[in-house]
């Protein structure tokens, strides 16, 4: 493995040899003149060659597949009048995805993106017109295996998906491109002995032998539905249109540019600190596709975009039974919001966080469309929603406060990288305004959704994940989980009965806490408590026995500070760990 630290420019050494006095001194002009047009060219090339390297794979992208203009979207229509009632079929299942969404980012709680100044009333309203899980986790606390662990109902490590899809290219380049500040005290690890044994991007994704939500739901007569971020793979037998969607819009990839980079309708804020955001800002496309066809340009800021299509397929399948994943890109950096958005919060000074709560702004807006469009056409009352966000907050984006009260970002096991927002509403089902506070996870998505379909669950494999319905309706007592489980690498984290351990390798670390008083992990007690390490350990060590080595191994570990946004300074004392992917 090699440690990588900031970025290294390439230096040209230019040598001659001094011309004769007996030439005289119009060759010795001439000679110097030559020289400098040397240096000159050998700096353009090779500061291109870094400009190319960082621009190329975007161009590349752009000429192998154009984006076209923009096309209007056509949904599938269902049938031109009901043949049951809404109330008398199986209720429709909406399950919506944030991306990077912070727990202190909604202001259901009291919080909210600058103190409240973002509100995000109807996101909200699905926590106080349904169940707030208070105690709800991510399946990872990056995107990728968290999505596959929502359509799985299953730990993605039991199938190899433990590391999130990316080309290899990318993760040299991000590796190389740690920025020379003040204040970094630990580089990445790239290891570069590894990247034979991982395949193109487009291969890396959810296995076609694992079954889908809406592989199970279809096969129950749902018609399936899929809108957004996908980033489970991108060659054919990996796409959403293989895996159980009858019609897909988005975008295959981890992200998406929100509008282009120009346009004078967006307000945006680059995060110069950040390697990852400097390569999207680079590369990333504004564009989506449809059922796999080739790419074009949406037709409006692409969470506004999004939540229109969501409310068009809603109308186009009203009169059945119909299953929506919708999964927004909000709030990923690139941080780019509608500059009506953005005006609209003149009290927030700090121009990144104005972007960034325009953003959340927009995200709520866009929820608010969808859940508008269940109550116009009749189908609020018998339709099953879950709102939640695929891990926590983000560390690159700068911002300190965005998963208050909790400690720790994406990229950690942190409660600030997995305790997640998670809401369940279902009118004819479930209480209203109601709170359940044991631990739940994404992989229960999968088994509630079934259940409320009438839909058995895959009987050929461990379904991780557990019907919630009963549950949130006091049928059932007790804890759904006796432990959750998380890995990515050497990095392993499990809860149960409110202990959770945490297991890094690097740096050689054990945190416990008791999160009955501890909830934000503030009293490690790992030193004083070698019974329950112990205890945990050995529940860990019998779930890894249970689960699949990874499908591809991670090419880079990022260190991650658990106490401060990147951009600011590190310190020696700091709690990090070291994320593989």
């Amino acid at each position: 493995m090699t440690r990588l630290g900031p970025v290294r420019y390439w230096h040209v050494d230019c040598h001659y040899d001094k011309v004769g006095m007996a030439r005289g001194r119009a060759m010795k002009r001439l000679a110097i003149w030559a020289l400098g047009v040397l240096v000159a060219l050998g700096v353009v090339g090779f500061a291109s060659r870094d400009w190319l390297k960082l621009h190329g794979p975007g161009i590349l992208s752009r000429w192998m597949d154009p984006i076209a203009p923009n096309r209007e979207v056509s949904w599938e229509p269902g049938p031109s009048a009901p043949a049951t009632p809404p109330g008398e079929r199986p209720p429709n299942v909406v399950v919506i995805v944030a991306d990077d969404l912070g727990y202190n980012d909604l202001t259901w709680a009291g919080g909210g993106v600058a103190d409240g100044a973002a509100r995000t009333p109807r996101i909200d309203s699905i926590g106080r017109e349904g169940v707030v899980l208070t105690a709800g986790y991510a399946g990872n606390a990056t995107c990728a295996p968290s999505r596959a662990a929502i359509l799985t109902g299953r730990y993605p490590t039991r199938f190899g998906f433990e590391f999130t899809p990316a080309p290899k290219m990318f993760m040299r380049l991000v590796a190389s491109m740690t920025p020379e500040q003040d204040g970094v005290l630990r580089d990445p690890i790239y290891f570069e002995d590894r990247e034979a044994k991982v395949p193109p991007m487009e291969e890396q994704g959810l296995p076609p032998g694992e079954v889908t939500l809406a592989e199970l739901l279809r096969g129950k007569g749902y018609r399936t539905l899929g809108i957004g971020k996908w980033h489970l793979g991108e060659s054919e037998p990996l796409r959403p249109e293989a895996q159980g969607f009858d019609e897909y819009l988005g975008f295959y990839p981890g992200g998406s540019l929100y509008l282009e980079k120009d346009d004078p309708d967006g307000v945006i804020s680059v995060q110069d600190f950040d390697p990852i955001d400097t390569f999207l800002w680079a590369n990333l496309p504004f564009a989506v596709r449809k059922d796999g066809s080739d790419r074009f340009a949406p037709s409006a800021y692409m969470t506004d975009y999004l939540a229109d299509e969501a409310v068009k397929a809603i109308g186009a399948n009203r009169n059945r039974p119909f299953f929506l994943y919708l999964a927004f890109n909000a709030p990923h950096t690139p941080l780019q919001a509608l500059r009506s958005d953005y005006e609209a919060l003149p009290q927030i000074e700090n121009h990144t966080l104005r972007v960034y709560a325009a953003m959340i702004r927009a995200l709520d807006r866009g929820v608010g469309r969808v859940l508008d469009a269940l109550a116009e056409y009749g189908l609020g009352e018998n339709t099953l929603v879950v709102f939640t966000s695929d891990n926590g907050g983000a560390n690159y984006v700068g911002l300190p406060d965005i998963n208050e009260p909790y400690r720790g970002w994406k990229m950690t096991f942190f409660e600030g990288g997995v305790h997640t927002p998670f809401f369940v509403k279902w009118p004819a089902r479930l209480p209203r305004g109601a709170e359940f506070d044991s631990p739940v996870a994404h992989i229960d998505i999968f088994a509630t959704a079934a259940g409320a379909a009438g839909a058995a669950v895959p009987a050929d494999r461990t379904i991780d994940g557990v019907d919630l319905i009963p549950f949130l309706r006091g049928e059932r007592a007790g804890n759904p989980h006796e432990a959750l489980f998380w890995r990515s690498g050497h990095y392993q984290t499990v809860l149960a009965d409110g202990w959770k351990l945490q297991i890094a390798e690097r740096p050689p670390k054990k945190w416990l806490f008791d999160l009955t008083t501890d909830p934000t992990e503030k009293n490690d007690l790992a030193g004083v408590r070698p019974d329950k390490v112990a205890e945990l350990t050995r529940l860990l060590a019998q779930h890894h026995a249970q689960q699949s080595e990874p499908a591809w191994p991670a090419l880079i570990e990022g260190p991650i500070a658990i106490d401060h946004p990147l951009g600011v300074p590190d310190r020696e004392d700091d709690d990090f760990v070291y994320w593989a992917n």
